[in-house]
């Protein structure tokens, strides 16, 4: 989630401890009691930093793809006249990083997007189309043999490899971080390269 040096809000600490125990026993598994205690205060504490776990799930999801969205952006000014290929690594890279330290939302938004209400899984899936369709751009100034449907295939593709982190193994039993990413990296630019010839 945050990705800054100083020190975590109360609110993001509840968010953490929030998607870490959905993710762990699923959103009707966890009371507002456990995520209180988790952060050292009460359950009803929660209740002055949101409207109760159905908001929480809400800023989790819809927050985490803005995030992606924002930090995809920032990646492309950035790039500042850098080519296509090192702008699909930053892409890369980024997405890899909230691959390694998300899990936990990776988990939770398999198992409870349907969840949200209908506006916020909406504006979810609208957040998420901008992200894809921003790595499309990229992907066919990469690859420009590709088609538009068989790019967003690739994207996708990429996509589910990513965010198969939380089926790894937990995060002390993965080689180094560092490993990890360069070995994400290069599946992710095999795939991409498989799918442009």
């Amino acid at each position: 989630m945050a990705t800054r040096t100083d020190a975590p809000t109360r609110r993001e600490q509840i968010l953490k401890e929030a998607a870490r125990l959905f993710a762990e026993r699923g959103f009707h598994g966890v009371g507002v009691d456990e995520i209180g205690a988790a952060v050292g205060i009460s359950g009803p504490g929660l209740y002055r930093h949101f409207a109760g776990k159905d908001a929480m799930l809400a800023e989790l999801l819809v927050g985490i793809s803005g995030q992606l969205l924002t930090g995809a952006k920032r990646r492309l000014a950035e790039a500042d006249g850098g080519g296509p290929d090192e702008i699909l690594d930053s892409l890369i890279e980024g997405h890899i990083d909230f691959a390694l330290d998300d899990r936990p939302l990776i988990t939770l938004h398999d198992r409870e997007l349907d969840r949200l209400r209908d506006s916020d899984r909406k504006l979810v899936r609208q957040l998420q189309r901008q992200y894809v369709e921003l790595w499309v751009d990229v992907v066919r100034k990469v690859y420009p043999a590709l088609t538009e449907p068989t790019a967003r295939s690739a994207v996708h593709s990429v996509f589910g490899l990513l965010n198969s982190t939380p089926h790894l193994g937990r995060p002390g039993s993965l080689p180094g971080r560092g490993a990890t990413s360069e070995l994400l990296h290069r599946m992710a630019r095999g795939a991409f390269a498989a799918a442009g010839e």
